[in-house]
């Protein structure tokens, strides 16, 4: 290990970028599928097709889409930024949705009951009954997206794809497996964090 000690705080840059990168895109995602999981939720029409479009976006390969989008956003985080919240719309928008419709109809009819309208039902019922399966989606969603996120190098959009496309270049083994090794802990720290959260909302509910 000759690289890695020398080169700390370009390490510690790329990672941060990586870090940044991965959750903006998943927060941006989640705030889309709140949205559109509300809508969907109550319209099975309107949800097939939305399912639908989200999915067909899902399995465009990461470095197409990228290249998609470039034209119209140029190289750096923003196509980086949209790619990958793109990416996540099909996984968050399914567990939003599964998650306010697991809610059982007596709770819901007591809500009524005590006089909550639409928005407060939601707010007070809804979302905090569907919340464990919202966190089982994010937590999904970001490793998915970290992962993802090392081809984002590609189009100039930072992290720790940086270091693994130099390694590659360059053929330089330890880059390599900085930049995989790195990744791989970050993915792993976020999957234990989000499923410890997850069961805690659990035995909360």
């Amino acid at each position: 290990m000759n690289w890695a000690p020398k080169n700390i705080p370009e390490i510690l840059t790329a990672t941060w970028q990586h870090l940044v990168l991965s959750v903006s895109s998943v927060l941006i995602g989640l705030v889309i599928a709140l949205i559109l999981g509300i809508i969907c939720a109550r319209r099975p029409k309107l949800y097939a097709v939305v399912l639908t479009i989200t999915g067909i976006i899902f399995v465009i390969p990461s470095l197409a889409l990228f290249a998609l989008l470039i034209p119209w956003l140029g190289l750096g985080t923003k196509p980086a930024l949209v790619g990958l919240s793109s990416y996540c719309l099909l996984i968050l928008l399914r567990n939003v949705v599964t998650g306010l419709r697991g809610v059982p109809a007596d709770v819901l009819d007591a809500a009524d009951g005590m006089g909550y309208n639409g928005w407060q039902r939601l707010v007070r019922i809804e979302l905090p009954l569907a919340l464990p399966l919202i966190v089982s989606g994010i937590r999904i969603a970001l490793v998915t997206v970290i992962g993802i996120a090392t081809v984002a190098a590609f189009i100039d959009g930072g992290g720790l794809g940086t270091i693994i496309l130099m390694g590659i270049d360059q053929s330089y083994t330890e880059k390599i497996l900085v930049g995989g090794i790195l990744t791989a802990l970050m993915a792993t720290f976020f999957d234990v964090l989000l499923s410890q959260t997850e069961k805690l909302l659990v035995r909360g509910r």
